[in-house]
């Protein structure tokens, strides 16, 4: 399925990025955003080489309804860059 996805990252520790994709303009079922997850884990481990990433998927069209999946240390700290405006969204494609 072609969900509009668009992808940014937070720095996490020196040398540890988690990445973070958003869906715009729908709501999925968990076991799509899981999908969604590893796709992007796997893109992660093709690209950077990052063997265990850090995934987190944020759905939802407004602030007030948005909802953040993934590990609880990964979805506190890409909520708080969300909150500080620190994350940068740039259009991704996962095959």
């Amino acid at each position: 399925m072609a969900w509009k996805l668009v992808y940014g990252s937070v720095h996490d520790r020196p040398r540890k990025v988690i990445h973070v994709v958003r869906v715009v303009d729908d709501i999925l079922e968990p076991d799509q955003i899981l999908d969604i997850e590893e796709r992007m884990r796997q893109h992660a481990l093709s690209r950077y080489g990052d063997q265990a990433a850090n995934v987190v998927v944020i759905q939802g069209r407004t602030k007030e309804t948005l909802r953040l999946f993934g590990e609880p240390h990964c979805v506190t700290r890409v909520r708080a860059a969300l909150f500080n405006a620190a994350v940068s969204w740039s259009p991704i494609e996962l095959d």
